[in-house]
């Protein structure tokens, strides 16, 4: 079945860093105007996209919650890991063709922006040109963390890096070293080897810890004086670049 010959759609609503006053305009609308509604979430809990859109719902819409089998971030090469979200996101996406071949239109909640890192990119390659889909994007959770600290994130030619907690150590160090502003994601269980990797690349006493940004309980320390071994899944540590910027009487 084509694009074309279905008369539903897949709408994937970006709902930004955590605040739901930080959900977008076009988001809140297709929101509180669903009929269906797929949020992912772990297992007997009610998701933080769902805990998000909480007053919004429309009275009677239909939820799917979409459980995720396996909650644990390990390494992206790990064959059951793979193999485990293979057969969820592949089962998700039949269910969701289903219910747009049906006239059905569903709207996908996602934290964040759908394109950047987000579940829903699993979904949409295997929807795309299949159903019609159609992605609102959203404030990225970084964004959110880094106007946290209550400073700029890049000056003038500095360069982003964004790194994921799961690499191997000698690929964070790599990366870090090189980098002008970094922002690390999924740590959880990583942060002790992100936090060795920012020593050994001697960026540790720039890095600060941004958890549950802009959400209730958020907190904002550097990294250096946290002790904890873990976090929570909402954090993401963050270095800030110091590149070129004007100054008083001129340009650096």
């Amino acid at each position: 079945m084509n694009a074309a010959m279905s008369t539903g759609r897949i709408i994937c609503a970006g709902l930004g860093p955590g605040d739901p006053d930080l959900i977008s305009v076009r988001s809140d609308r297709a929101i509180r105007a669903a009929r269906h509604i797929a949020y992912f979430r772990k297992a007997g809990r009610q998701g933080q996209a769902r805990r998000m859109v909480d007053g919004m719902l429309a009275p009677g819409v239909i939820e799917y919650a979409m459980e995720y089998p396996v909650t644990t971030e390990i390494p992206f090469d790990s064959p059951d890991y793979n193999r485990l979200l293979s057969a969820f996101y592949d089962g998700w996406a039949a269910r969701l063709h289903s219910l747009a071949a049906q006239g059905h239109e569903v709207v996908v909640l996602c934290e964040g922006d759908p394109f950047f890192y987000g579940s829903f990119m699993h979904l949409h390659a295997r929807l795309h040109g299949v159903v019609p889909v159609e992605v609102i994007p959203g404030i990225p959770g970084m964004v959110g963390c880094w106007t946290a600290t209550g400073q700029p994130m890049t000056w003038g030619d500095d360069v982003l890096t964004v790194l994921m907690g799961t690499l191997p150590e000698a690929d964070l160090v790599r990366h870090m070293q090189v980098a002008d502003a970094l922002a690390i994601m999924k740590t959880g269980r990583n942060l002790p080897k992100v936090r060795r990797a920012l020593l050994a690349a001697g960026r540790l006493a720039d890095a600060w810890l941004v958890e549950r940004g802009t959400m209730p309980g958020q907190r904002v320390a550097r990294l250096a004086e946290v002790e904890a071994e873990e976090c929570p899944y909402f954090a993401i540590v963050l270095v800030h670049g110091h590149g070129r910027r004007p100054v008083a009487g001129g340009e650096e």
